[in-house]
């Protein structure tokens, strides 16, 4: 049976119009910020806990009323930790999702290759918590909320000589890793600057579970402390290794070891006693961190991480830095993924200054905050706060 040309026309446009006020309102009423995280594979820990405090954040400041009556929509992908999942997510939210605006990624080596590809784009980034220092020296476009390594492993290293007493140390890092790797130069050059005794500097390979060679060379030296710049996983390892074979010690970690204590099947005692630098303190008496930790708990049933904590202030940064341009533009004015907007947004991230829940951000010359580190302790299997450094 045909259908008249009267019906078929009508189908046609019925069908049509949730797309043309989908479109519509997608564009009217919304703006689109990208998220890049690895929310599966070996980091999950990590992405996962930067978009939830994303989410967080942004839902608090929609129901607060948006800006100018509009909604932040976050459009996310899943990098899984990887360069090249994370170029992909890149470029769909650039070309296909066109958001004004990308969060991320988390981790250093996706995000050292997405910062290289953002610069001809000049999209407007900003990263929680990737600490490689090159991260920010691609293009003017690329912030960071967290401090950079050689800050956080100078700290560390200048830690242990003066608040611990150590006489010396010893590395142990990941030498297929541009975070581990970048964290041993840091913690080697300031150990050296300071006079401080390195006895021992071992590395291993992306994959290795087993480090008892390197571990046992590292002992037969008798350092005072271990520092392990690596992610929580291998931390963990090594760790429980370096006891078994009699390391009686101190560990020492970087930001990276936050999120050891929540790993599936960990004993507490293997870490107890460890320091790590971080971004932040859960038991912090700051009233923005009180208020943040009370916010993530109710919503999330769990206390937030550092990486929380920088998702967190990522997000409030650049919403801030889109609102002021919104209302610097006046009346009627509509924010886009234009040229101009990009590098509108762009200056107004440089000219931050905000009280966040890590401290007051100001953004130095090369786009990294100028903020303190927070030592912290495993102690009773907690992470207790120990001093800023």
């Amino acid at each position: 049976m045909k259908i008249p040309r009267i019906l078929s026309i009508m189908l046609v446009l019925l069908l049509a119009l949730p797309m043309l006020f989908g479109c519509a309102g997608d564009s009217a009423d919304v703006i689109k910020i990208g998220v890049i995280s690895p929310l599966t594979g070996d980091v999950a820990v990590y992405g996962n806990a930067v978009y939830e405090a994303v989410q967080l954040y942004v839902e608090q400041f929609n129901e607060a009323g948006g800006i100018g009556g509009k909604k932040i929509k976050l459009i996310a992908y899943d990098d899984k930790g990887d360069a090249t999942e994370a170029v992909n997510a890149y470029n769909r939210l650039v070309s296909s999702d066109n958001v004004v605006a990308i969060i991320g990624p988390v981790t250093s080596t996706p995000t050292l290759s997405v910062a290289e590809q953002s610069v001809a784009d000049n999209v407007p980034m900003i990263t929680g918590t990737a600490t490689h220092p090159a991260v920010t020296t691609y293009g003017k476009n690329f912030f960071r909320a967290c401090f950079e390594d050689p800050f956080q492993g100078g700290a560390i290293a200048r830690f242990a000589a003066d608040y611990l007493k150590a006489a010396s140390g010893a590395i142990i890092y990941n030498t297929s890793d541009a975070y581990s790797t970048g964290l041993k130069d840091s913690i080697t050059a300031t150990a050296n600057e300071i006079g401080f005794t390195l006895t021992a500097t071992e590395g291993y390979a992306k994959g290795d579970v087993d480090f008892r060679s390197q571990l046992t060379n590292i002992i037969e030296t008798n350092p005072d402390v271990l520092f392990i710049p690596e992610y929580y996983q291998n931390a963990y390892i090594i760790c429980k290794q370096a006891r078994e074979l009699g390391f009686t010690g101190t560990f020492l970690g970087v930001d990276g070891t936050d999120g050891i204590l929540e790993m599936e099947g960990v004993d507490p005692s293997i870490v107890e006693g460890m320091y790590f630098a971080n971004h932040f303190a859960v038991d912090s008496t700051d009233p923005d961190v009180i208020q943040f930790v009370a916010d993530y708990n109710a919503k999330y049933g769990k206390n937030p991480n550092a990486l929380a904590a920088l998702g967190y202030d990522a997000a409030k940064i650049l919403v801030n830095a889109i609102k002021t341009v919104i209302e610097n533009g006046g009346e009627g004015f509509e924010i886009t993924n234009s040229a101009e907007h990009r590098q509108a947004i762009i200056d107004a991230l440089a000219a931050t200054e905000l009280d966040c829940v890590t401290g007051n951000i100001t953004f130095d010359e090369n786009r990294n905050p100028i903020k303190e580190c927070v030592i912290i302790q495993i102690k009773d299997g907690a992470n207790q706060f120990v001093a800023n450094y």
